[in-house]
């Protein structure tokens, strides 16, 4: 394998054993309280409350880490790949507008583990129970197959292209605007985590609505712990199978999970757990940055 993928499998892999706390309380944010419908909620929920138990901290972690590290490594080989197609040297790229297609194709190239690693990590946080990641993506698999790994699929891909355009856009920037020939190895360092921490708000920033619209796409078939719940809460049928289906035809597309948030809880709904994503963005792509540029060092 090429450095630049081990060195994303590696940076990606560190980014979610750092950012999974707050990644939870940003997805419990965007989700909607009631299960499994999308009715709106707007009690004020504070910060501890989404730390019940410690548990709680690594739930959903089990997809992102198996899963984020592939994604990482995938985002890089084809974002280096497509600079060298588009005649940029991916060292020292000089044409932003270059950087940010190159980095557009290889959020775009992420979706096949994105999607599935997605759905699962967001179903597993949203949960009220003991659900685990395990669980959940068996029972996609089990009454939708492939398909049901991959529902939202759309906007997932649409929001990883788009954000990782900024991703790599922001990064470049950053280094080229702050960077100087007379860097110390210190002032390098410092600067690459400052320039990563940079990049990962500006990405969040540009995408969050799509984020939102999303986490509740993905969300919305379960928010309860077990179908059989979720069955006696709606007066579905109690048998597995009938009420699964029961939940599928009650889903909603991207476009009517934007319009019903909208019109139940207004423009701020898809700003919703920014400020929490924006902290966590910062800490984790800064350690992201830190840990690839260090790897590709090492392994060149």
């Amino acid at each position: 394998m090429s450095a630049d993928f081990w060195a994303g499998y590696l940076s990606g892999a560190a980014g979610i054993l750092i950012g999974n706390p707050l990644d939870l309380v940003k997805t419990r944010l965007q989700a909607p309280k009631a299960a499994p419908t999308l009715e709106a909620t707007t009690a004020p929920q504070n910060f501890k409350s989404h730390f019940d138990r410690a548990g709680t901290l690594a739930r959903g972690a089990t997809a992102p880490i198996l899963g984020y590290g592939a994604l990482n490594a995938i985002l890089f080989v084809t974002y280096n790949r497509s600079l060298e197609l588009l005649g940029v040297n991916p060292v020292l790229p000089k044409n932003l507008f270059k950087v940010w297609c190159a980095g557009a194709a290889g959020g775009l190239a992420t979706f096949v583990v994105s999607a599935p690693t997605e759905l699962v990590k967001c179903r597993a946080q949203v949960s009220t129970g003991n659900t685990s990641s395990w669980s959940i993506a068996r029972d996609a698999w089990k009454h939708e197959g492939v398909r049901g790994l991959y529902y939202g699929g759309g906007i997932t891909s649409i929001r990883d292209a788009v954000g990782y355009g900024f991703y790599f856009w922001s990064y470049e920037w950053s280094k080229q605007a702050l960077s100087t020939s007379n860097d110390t190895d210190r002032q390098t360092a410092m600067k690459v985590l400052l320039c990563g921490g940079l990049a990962g708000i500006v990405t969040w920033a540009s995408i969050f609505p799509l984020d939102v619209v999303k986490t509740r796409v993905q969300t919305q078939l379960l928010r309860s712990p077990t179908l059989s719940e979720a069955g006696e809460q709606r007066g579905l049928p109690q048998n597995e199978s009938e009420m699964y289906a029961a939940l599928k035809r009650k889903r909603l597309s991207s476009l009517e999970i934007a319009r019903q948030a909208y019109q139940s809880e207004g423009a701020g709904v898809f700003f919703r757990g920014l400020g929490v994503c924006s902290v966590r963005a910062f800490v984790v792509n800064a350690v992201q940055w830190a840990v690839y540029e260090w790897m590709m060092r090492l392994l060149r």
